[in-house]
């Protein structure tokens, strides 16, 4: 039988349950990651579990995972546990915790934690053969730099695609690109790669920061500036980045704008590079 993470304890699927005064079901007050794995390791799991602690620091969640030592041994159970040998993730979710409905929080609330494993394949086909995406106003909040349960704006983006037979949507504030509605977007023109800063306007992606490193190093030269949508329709490549769809390219621009895009060849390297930095976790290295 299927087991979550529930706190400190590994308990069934079937007999986990939830406060009904969550405040991460009233106000979207938590945090949360996925965390890829490969062959039954998970991939880039310290950056991610760093990740979940600045989300919580900045939303003034007290849940301390230096303190909780146990946190990294408990995902690795739980990946065991489920027999997750192939390929899936993990989805991991940080509560500020329960106590009655109130806008204004108190700091004593006692957060929980729980996780989850899921198995999936590797969108390989989208990997090889490029998505359509969807430019849509980004409408979201101004800390879009924490990865908070409170996805509205993304989910209306991301169903706004759906509707135009896209894969992703891509979001702009004005004629400024930021992101993806769950990834990352990376352009190239003459050789440069370009993405948006690490602002508060977007999510400062794993993949992203896997992608730039893997490119510096290659030395491939990388500009954190944000673009425009007319930089964006004139690049000679884009991409996307994110956990779940790792490097997958893009060849058509719909909605705001629109445009046609061919895979090019940094892409392909860079795609290259990162599956042979997955490898590697596969291997158990």
């Amino acid at each position: 039988m299927e087991k979550v993470l529930f706190n400190d304890k590994m308990i069934d699927r079937e007999n986990a349950s939830f406060s009904f005064d969550d405040r991460s079901m009233y106000f979207g007050d938590g945090v949360y990651e996925v965390i890829r794995v490969y062959s039954g390791h998970p991939y880039k799991l310290e950056m991610h579990l760093q990740r979940l602690q600045r989300s919580a620091d900045e939303l003034d969640i007290p849940y301390s995972i230096k303190e909780k030592q146990s946190l990294k041994k408990s995902v690795m159970e739980l990946i065991d546990t489920n027999n997750l040998n192939g390929d899936g993730y993990v989805y991991l979710q940080l509560s500020r915790g329960a106590t009655a409905r109130d806008h204004l929080y108190e700091r004593h609330i006692e957060p929980f934690i729980f996780a989850f494993t899921k198995e999936m394949e590797t969108p390989l086909n989208q990997q090889e053969q490029g998505i359509a995406v969807y430019l849509t106003e980004d409408i979201r909040w101004l800390r879009c730099d924490i990865k908070t349960v409170n996805l509205l704006g993304n989910v209306l983006a991301k169903r706004q695609a759906a509707d135009h037979d896209c894969s992703e949507a891509i979001q702009h504030r004005g004629d400024t690109v930021t992101e993806g509605s769950s990834s990352n977007l990376f352009i190239v023109k003459d050789g440069q790669l370009k993405t948006h800063p690490a602002d508060n306007l977007i999510l400062n992606g794993i993949t992203r920061q896997v992608v730039i490193d893997l490119a510096e190093k290659q030395g491939l030269s990388v500009s954190l500036t944000a673009f425009t949508t007319e930089e964006m329709l004139e690049a000679d490549e884009a991409f996307i980045t994110s956990t779940i769809n790792e490097i997958t390219p893009i060849i058509e621009w719909r909605g705001t704008k629109h445009g046609m895009m061919k895979i090019g060849p940094i892409t392909k390297q860079l795609q290259s590079e990162l599956q042979a930095d997955i490898e590697r976790t596969r291997s158990g290295e």
